[in-house]
């Protein structure tokens, strides 16, 4: 006959293993998940690389025959609508870099409830849903990069709202949490969880698991459908902060999104005031620049713009080059007043190298940066790197000038 507490240490060992075995199984999803996003990632990055650089060339000649036009000819019109579908090209080639690398997060130490409540309000716009908003005052900071959160709270949003076509309530909540061995995804420690939960028609038990998947949508297919990238983002942008999204649904009932972010023990940041880049009308100037792209197509869209704009250009195909044409211009008195630089070079020497070296040889070079990876820790924080500027693909004649 088995004693009663040895029966009850056998029971406590089944309940123990039970408990392993399923976090084992939840891990090894996630690491399948991982590295499913990781290869689909490597492919969308490629393609999203060559993409952007074709992006730039069409939007930049578009804008550049602009210039020859009057506002009110036919065919400035019909560039204009030209214009318009290379801007909703250039948002999809946006998403699927933001996907495949992200770019290393600039993270600062801040209250996230203006986050949340800004980019939550923005999603709705112009939109018949309610939003109610349940986030008390003692949350913890947390150390984010603003843009991307904000990116990933705008894709959460959108989705509920494609999800309440005839209306209804989203309610926004947000607390503290200590996390300890309940959510194997997560390390312990503490947390800021945040809950999007919609009014919506649900998700089904079969897609839960795969929601998450890069280009697995319910939503129609086209040109304005979607393309199943934005929880996509979202998951990868989360992760990349070293928290958690999850969710829980039921078809019929609606959906609740939680999203959980490490919470920070520094101090909140200081706001920067935000510089504004838009120009009414092209700045006209005068003086040398060099061009340093990989790309033919680049280097002459950028020599036709910055030849309009007044100046005198050179170009390199790389910065091993750019650098040798820059040394020799200055030893012959005529050097450069700018190079424009690309950020990252198949095979060659990328702009981040390249300036280092420049500025070796002349502390004072005005260096601008140039890359369709806009989010990328040198184009967001150029100053760091020894940069003047920065120019993002894909660019036109106001944002070159």
């Amino acid at each position: 006959m088995v004693k009663k507490s040895t029966y009850e240490e056998l029971q406590q060992k089944v309940k123990q293993l039970e408990k392993e075995l399923s976090e084992r199984k939840v891990t090894e999803e996630e690491l399948l998940k991982a590295k499913k996003l990781e290869s689909i990632a490597a492919l969308s990055g490629g393609i999203a690389h060559d993409y952007n650089n074709l992006l730039t060339s069409i939007m930049g000649n578009i804008s550049l025959a602009q210039t020859y036009l009057e506002h009110d000819d036919k065919i400035y019109g019909l560039l204009n609508e030209a214009q318009h579908a290379s801007i909703l090209a250039k948002d999809l080639t946006r998403k699927l870099i933001t996907f495949s690398r992200g770019g290393a997060p600039i993270k600062k130490t801040v209250p996230i409830s203006p986050l949340v409540k800004r980019a939550t309000e923005f999603s709705l716009s112009g939109s018949n849903i309610k939003c109610e908003f349940h986030i008390p005052d003692e949350l913890w900071l947390v150390e984010i990069d603003e843009t991307q959160i904000g990116q990933a709270i705008y894709n959460l949003v959108m989705n509920a709202r494609e999800a309440m076509r005839d209306g209804g309530t989203i309610r926004v909540a947000a607390e503290n949490a200590n996390i300890a061995d309940g959510i194997p995804t997560l390390k312990e420690g503490k947390y800021v969880k945040i809950s999007f939960n919609d009014e919506g028609i649900g998700i089904p038990k079969k897609h839960l698991k795969k929601i998450f998947d890069p280009y697995f949508s319910t939503k129609e297919m086209g040109t304005q459908k979607g393309m199943g990238l934005g929880l996509s983002i979202c998951h990868s942008i989360i992760k990349g902060h070293g928290g958690d999204v999850g969710v829980e649904s039921q078809k019929g009932v609606g959906a609740t999104f939680n999203i959980y972010l490490p919470a920070s023990e520094g101090k909140a940041s200081k706001e920067k005031p935000e510089k504004s880049q838009t120009k009414a009308t092209p700045v006209i100037g005068k003086g040398r620049i060099l061009v340093m792209d990989d790309e033919k197509m680049i280097r002459n869209l950028a020599g036709e713009i910055l030849s309009y704009l007044g100046y005198k250009v050179s170009f390199s195909k790389d910065g091993a080059k750019a650098i040798e044409i820059y040394k020799d211009a200055m030893e012959s008195g005529e050097p450069f007043d700018a190079v424009i630089l690309d950020l990252t070079v198949r095979g060659g020497m990328g702009g981040k190298e390249a300036i280092r070296e420049l500025m070796e040889i002349d502390p004072r070079v005005t260096g601008i940066v140039s890359s369709g990876y806009s989010d990328d820790s040198v184009m967001t924080d150029f100053e760091k790197y020894g940069f003047k500027g920065v120019v993002a693909k894909p660019y036109s004649v106001h944002e070159v000038s």
